[in-house]
């Protein structure tokens, strides 16, 4: 997330005028929820294969306004952990190029805050296209769930009494945990929607 000068000075770096309404100021009340999935876990080595965004309006999850792209890979040996993602070459050859795919993500989530679990890989993966292509680091603010329910557990374990216990931060014990149904996961619109689940979700017990 950047801050309003360091947001100005990204500005002053965009190498393309179209994409200045990053940085207007968010007016929709929205949230978008984003999830990559990808060649392997180094952002500077390794490529995007699927990119998925839903946006949150308040309480509500718009699965009717989704973003789902296949990534055609730079990268010529495949497509990485198969395994773990699930995506075969033959899947992802039919994909975007990463230019078309970011220049629909971009469009799609404007100057909105990007929610995610554990986000930065997610941005960081994203910001390498964007400094070899716009010059910038997207602006948009990040919010992290995991975080947010670090917060809501240690507060919780405070007043039962339990101070310092280890609070257990994988995915799927937070989705269970929050009493979550547990889709299908390694496919990036699923990872998204529970990532989205799980901010809508928290944001109802810290409010209540």
């Amino acid at each position: 997330m950047l801050g309003w000068l360091s947001r100005q000075r990204e500005k002053l770096l965009l190498r393309d005028d179209a994409y200045a309404f990053l940085f207007d100021r968010d007016r929709s009340g929205e949230l978008v929820c984003i999830d990559t999935e990808t060649t392997g876990l180094d952002p500077w080595v390794d490529d995007i294969l699927s990119i998925a965004a839903v946006k949150i309006r308040g309480n509500t999850i718009v699965t009717s306004e989704k973003l789902e792209l296949l990534v055609r890979p730079s990268l010529t040996d495949g497509t990485g952990g198969v395994t773990i993602h699930r995506l075969r070459p033959m899947d992802v050859a039919q994909g975007v190029e990463i230019r078309e795919a970011l220049d629909r993500l971009l469009h799609f989530i404007g100057s909105r805050p990007l929610v995610g679990y554990y986000l930065e890989f997610d941005i960081n993966m994203i910001n390498k296209y964007l400094l070899e292509w716009l010059g910038i680091k997207l602006p948009n603010k990040a919010i992290e769930v995991s975080r947010i329910y670090y917060y809501y557990k240690y507060n919780l374990d405070r007043l039962n009494s339990y101070p310092g216990r280890v609070i257990d931060l994988k995915f799927d014990t937070i989705m269970d945990e929050l009493g979550l149904p547990l889709l299908s996961q390694h496919d990036a619109f699923n990872d998204a929607l529970m990532t989205a689940m799980m901010y809508v979700k928290l944001q109802q017990i810290l409010r209540s």
